[in-house]
């Protein structure tokens, strides 16, 4: 079983630059792909970017890309949303997701295990 908590999550004035951090444990965070999702009000939870276990590939929503970065550092047991020039859509809680599986996917029902989320506001 694994154990998420995301952190970092804040207020920030448009371009402004946010990290996001999720915390991992137990036994399967070794093999597990990671991603992140976000939730507006209103609005179905949506892909954000996702990292691959053996090649450490990562992927991006058109959103995202150019402007957010995931990495992960496996000895820390931590995955991490960079996130810069940020803009008032991206205001949303903030999910962290992960799976027992290598590979990644956009689908929400993809994964495992979910973090309680942290909400992002950027005002204009």
């Amino acid at each position: 079983q694994v154990q998420l908590v995301e952190s970092g999550g804040g207020l920030v004035q448009a371009g402004g630059s946010l990290r996001l951090s999720c915390a991992a444990s137990g036994r399967a965070f070794s093999n597990s792909a990671m991603a992140w999702f976000r939730q507006a009000p209103g609005k179905e939870r949506e892909f954000v970017a996702s990292i691959t276990w053996s090649t450490a590939n990562t992927y991006y929503a058109d959103s995202a890309k150019g402007r957010f970065t995931i990495s992960r550092d496996n000895a820390k047991n931590t995955v991490y949303l960079q996130m810069n020039s940020l803009k008032p859509e991206d205001t949303a809680v903030y999910y962290c997701a992960g799976t027992r599986y290598g590979g990644t996917s956009v689908r929400v029902g993809y994964y495992d295990y979910w973090g309680q989320g942290t909400q992002v506001t950027v005002s204009s």
